[in-house]
């Protein structure tokens, strides 16, 4: 199995719901979030073209890149904008995008986002990651 791994990265505040301390105060971040895809074949000696999918992820973080999560997006409207519930719906929206790609048999393994450089949260469709 092969796999493909992207750092991008985007700047946005949140407030976390019911959650009794600081963090529920309106503050921001400046979120990194790891891309990780998987294939068992190469095309042309590559599983995916990075370019491509720093396109697909410019694309994605630019929606959330210097918002207020809690407010943007109909999402987090409802679901707390934990770590947690953002790498959810990154998961998602790269998933939907990938599957979008003719000709590519690759699916997504994780999203990694980090918070600061020593807390991050992941989602994987598996579970096994």
């Amino acid at each position: 199995m092969y796999t493909v791994t992207i750092d991008d990265h985007f700047s946005a505040a949140h407030s976390l719901r019911n959650y009794r301390g600081k963090c529920e105060e309106l503050h921001g971040h400046n979120w990194k979030v790891k891309i990780t895809i998987s294939g068992k074949k190469l095309r042309e000696g590559l599983l995916f073209d990075f370019t491509e999918l720093k396109k697909i992820s410019a694309q994605i973080l630019s929606r959330l890149d210097h918002t207020h999560l809690n407010e943007t997006l109909a999402f987090f409207k409802k679901n707390n904008p934990t770590s947690e519930n953002i790498a959810w719906y990154l998961f998602f929206e790269f998933k939907k995008a990938l599957s979008s790609y003719p000709r590519s048999a690759v699916r997504l393994r994780k999203i990694e986002v980090w918070e600061t450089e020593r807390c991050m949260a992941s989602f994987s469709e598996t579970g096994d990651e």
